[in-house]
């Protein structure tokens, strides 16, 4: 289905603010994390007893550190996909500031209270420039943080609700949120804006 674009006047770039990506929370340290996750496979009992046979080789121990660092990972996908939601609104309300302070694009955005779903013109414009986001799902991203205001510790979270969380949650919330406007479904053109991007997070 083809974009519908909002019609900008004049025929120069404009100038976006930078988006400033920003990392995970310092204090998630994998090691910490993993031995959370074990208590969480633990506590749920994620791995049945079975007989020894049946676990191909691998004693009890292993399966359950495997499922740990499984639950980990999956965390860490929460993580970064919520860091990098967070990184996209605050480039949003700074991109505000800009229309706001512009002549020619202050009448394309409406005033009303944030955030506004017709914001996700922004979201589309970010898809549009190609921006790179490695691992991370640019929509899902934003709807994680959406969502959750802070990323919720991996303690509060059950296996069933992280798999949850990766798999539809995050993706209908901004679904929903991007439908709630029927200025959503007007596009900034991608030829008509610029913007740099710095990559914040520890190398």
């Amino acid at each position: 289905m083809g974009r519908s674009y909002i019609e900008v006047p004049g025929f120069g770039m404009h100038e976006l603010p930078p988006l400033l990506v920003h990392g995970i929370p310092e204090d998630a340290s994998r090691a910490d994390l993993v031995e959370r996750a074990a208590a969480i496979v633990e506590t749920e009992g994620m791995i049945a007893d079975v007989a020894q046979d049946a676990l191909g080789g691998y004693s009890m121990e292993d399966r359950k550190l495997d499922l740990a660092l499984h639950l980990t990972d999956q965390y860490f996908g929460l993580l970064s996909h919520w860091a990098w939601g967070d990184s996209v609104l605050e480039w949003i309300r700074q991109c505000e500031i800009t229309f706001a302070a512009t002549s020619a694009l202050r009448p394309l955005l409406s005033g009303d209270v944030w955030p506004h779903a017709a914001r996700s013109s922004f979201v589309d414009l970010l898809v549009d420039k190609h921006v790179p986001t490695p691992g991370v799902t640019i929509d899902k991203a934003v709807g994680m943080r959406l969502t959750f205001r802070q990323p919720p510790p991996i303690d509060c979270c059950s296996n069933q609700f992280l798999f949850f969380l990766n798999s539809r949650l995050a993706g209908t919330a901004y679904e929903t949120w991007a439908r709630m406007s029927p200025e959503s479904t007007h596009h900034l053109p991608p030829n008509r804006f610029h913007f740099e991007i710095h990559d914040l997070r520890p190398q």
